[in-house]
């Protein structure tokens, strides 16, 4: 899998939505990341947020089911942090997520561990669940006290999205601002060389 060499953006540490939308994230001179390109990276990322159980191995099937949602979550982020009409589809797909399966773990004891949550199903309902639960964080998270917060990063080409920790927050990291406000500098210094 290959590391993303950018911090985490605002939210994703809180919304899994969030960190599902940015696995796959342009960088500067335009090259793509995506951090679900394998069965291996996928299943990687969800036991790394705690979505499925360690030792789980997707199959390809799966891994694209969870490309799909990403990039339906995307669609929808970028409209409504935009402020414009959200395509029904992308709705659609994340309203099926949403209602696969029960969302919620169940109940086990382990003599050792004593009462426990998790999901028991075979690999491809482990994969349901966990797009369950990413779904119902981004509904949680559009339609909560936060909807008003959601941006996505105004510095190209990131296309990362994020939680505004405060009203004019506008990059998903210092990087991508320090990047942003270089860019603005070189454009100046270059009107006014052409000016003068």
């Amino acid at each position: 899998m290959i590391k993303v060499p950018l911090p985490h953006a605002p939210g994703t540490d809180e919304h899994s939505c969030l960190a599902l939308a940015n696995s796959s994230v342009t960088l500067p001179g335009g090259q793509r990341i995506d951090e679900l390109n394998s069965p291996e990276s996928a299943t990687a990322w969800l036991v790394a947020y705690e979505l499925v159980p360690v030792g789980t191995g997707l199959l390809a099937y799966c891994q694209l089911r969870l490309t799909d949602l990403r990039q339906s979550l995307r669609r929808v982020l970028a409209s409504h942090a935009a402020g414009v009409e959200i395509d029904p589809g992308a709705l659609g797909a994340i309203n099926r997520a949403l209602t696969a399966v029960p969302s919620a773990a169940l109940l086990q004891y382990d003599p050792d561990k004593g009462l426990l949550r998790v999901p028991s199903h075979p690999v491809t309902q482990l994969v349901d669940h966990a797009m369950a639960q990413i779904a119902e964080d981004a509904a949680a998270l559009l339609t909560g006290p936060d909807a008003d917060r959601i941006a996505q990063c105004a510095s190209a080409p990131c296309d990362r999205f994020m939680v505004r920790t405060h009203a004019r927050r506008q990059w998903c990291s210092e990087r991508c601002g320090a990047r942003q406000r270089a860019n603005r500098a070189y454009a100046r210094k270059m009107d006014q060389s052409l000016a003068g």
